[in-house]
C-alpha cells in the first residue's frame, strides 16, 4: 500500500457497492466486512481505513501501538482551538472512537487469521489504572471519552413548520415515516411495496440497522400522502419495488439515494428557517413523543428497533414530564414521611 491509500468504490457482479485500498489483506477484510454487516456500516469502515492509513503512512503490518497513538493525536488536531459545543478540539470524539473501532477490527481479523505477520493487535482496549481488584474492564480506563449526550428533538411546532415546507407528497410520506413511525434514513429509503402494509396500517423494516427486521404500526397521515404520492408523482415507468424513487431528471424512476433525501430535507429546513433538523433529530422526535404520550418503553423499545432497552432509555429523559412526574411523586412520599414522623413525635412528646 503506498502511503497516500487510493479507495476505490466499484459495483460488484452480484450489484453490491464494494470498495478497495489497494493492499491484499486490507481488501479481503472490507470483503469479510461487507459479508457481515451493511452497506453504511461498509461504507464507513472503508473511510475509517483509508483515514488511518493516510495518516501512519505505514504498511499495515507494521503498524503498532504507537502509530495508534500518534493517530489519535492527529485526529484530535490543535488543542489550543476548540468548539464552543463541546469544548472539544479536532473531530467529534465519537467519530475518532468509530476510527479506532475500525482498525482494531481490521487488526482482530488480521490476528485471527493466524496467516499474518500480525500476532497482537496494536490498538490498545485502554489504559491501564492503578485500581486493584474487579474486572479487567474495571481496571481501565478508554482511549477515547465518548460524552453521553441527549439527541436533539424538534419541538411540535417545528416539526409542523418542516412538515408544512415540503413540496411533494413524496417528500412529505419521507418525512412523515421517520417523525410519525420513527424510522431510520435508511429504513425509509430501503421499503418496498411488500413492506407496505396498508390494511394494517404497518410497515415491515427488512432493511434495519444490523439486519434485524421488524414490523411497526405507522399514523394515517403517512398513509394518506403516502397514497397521494403513489396516485399522481410516482412515474409509471420506474422499474423498481423501491417505494420511493427520484421523480425528475436523468435518474427518474431509480430509488432515492440518502444524499438525495438529505438534500430534499435541507432544502425544507432553510424554507421553514429552521436550524437543525436532520433525518435522526426526526426518528428521536417521533420516539420522544411516543414516550411522552404514555407509551411504554418496552413498546418504544420495539417501535425503534432497538437491540438493548438501554439505547431506549435515553428517551425517558428527552420526554418533559416523566422525570417531573417521577420526582414530585418521590417527593410528595418523602414529605408524608415526614409529617408522619413530626405527628409520631408530637404524640410522644404530649403523652410525656
Amino acid at each position: 500500500m503506498s502511503s497516500v491509500p487510493c479507495l476505490v468504490r466499484f459495483v460488484s457482479g452480484s450489484g453490491q457497492v464494494r470498495y478497495r485500498l489497494g493492499d491484499r489483506l486490507v481488501d479481503r477484510y472490507l470483503e469479510f466486512v461487507a459479508g457481515r454487516c451493511r452497506p453504511n456500516t461498509l461504507r464507513a469502515v472503508a473511510f475509517d481505513l483509508k483515514t488511518f492509513f493516510t495518516v501512519t503512512g505505514k504498511d499495515p503490518v507494521e503498524v503498532t501501538a504507537a502509530d495508534v497513538f500518534e493517530f489519535l493525536a492527529h485526529q484530535r488536531g490543535d488543542r489550543t482551538v476548540v468548539r464552543l459545543a463541546d469544548r472539544e478540539s479536532g473531530l467529534s470524539a465519537r467519530t475518532i472512537a468509530r476510527r479506532l473501532s475500525s482498525v482494531s477490527g481490521l487488526y482482530a481479523y488480521l490476528v485471527a487469521r493466524g496467516d499474518t505477520p500480525v500476532q497482537v493487535n496494536p490498538v490498545p482496549r485502554g489504559m491501564l489504572t492503578r485500581r486493584q481488584g474487579g474486572s479487567n474492564r474495571s481496571r481501565t480506563v478508554p482511549l477515547v471519552r465518548v460524552p453521553r449526550t441527549l439527541p436533539r428533538i424538534l419541538p411540535p411546532h417545528e416539526a409542523d413548520r418542516l412538515v408544512a415546507a415540503l413540496r411533494t407528497h413524496r417528500d412529505r410520506a419521507m418525512v412523515l415515516a421517520m417523525l410519525l413511525a420513527g424510522l431510520r434514513r435508511c429504513e425509509v429509503l430501503g421499503l418496498r411495496f411488500a413492506d407496505v402494509q396498508v390494511a394494517d396500517r404497518r410497515l415491515a423494516v427488512v432493511e434495519g440497522k444490523g439486519g434485524h427486521h421488524r414490523v411497526v404500526p405507522a399514523a394515517n397521515r403517512f398513509f394518506d400522502a403516502l397514497g397521494a404520492y403513489l396516485h399522481d408523482e410516482r412515474p409509471g415507468a420506474a422499474r423498481t419495488d423501491r417505494v420511493f424513487v427520484v421523480l425528475k431528471g436523468p435518474r427518474r424512476g431509480l430509488p432515492l439515494s440518502a444524499e438525495g433525501l438529505d438534500e430534499i430535507l435541507g432544502g425544507a429546513r432553510r424554507r421553514a428557517g429552521l436550524e437543525h433538523a436532520t433525518c435522526h433529530e426526526l426518528r428521536h422526535t417521533c420516539l420522544t413523543r411516543l414516550r411522552e404520550a404514555g407509551m411504554a418503553l418496552e413498546a418504544v423499545q420495539a417501535q425503534a428497533g432497538h437491540r438493548s432497552i438501554e439505547s431506549t432509555r435515553v428517551y425517558l429523559h428527552l420526554a418533559n414530564d416523566w422525570l417531573a412526574t417521577e420526582y414530585r411523586r418521590a417527593a410528595a412520599l418523602i414529605d408524608a414521611d415526614a409529617a408522619a414522623v413530626g405527628q409520631l413525635l408530637a404524640v410522644q412528646e404530649v403523652s410525656r
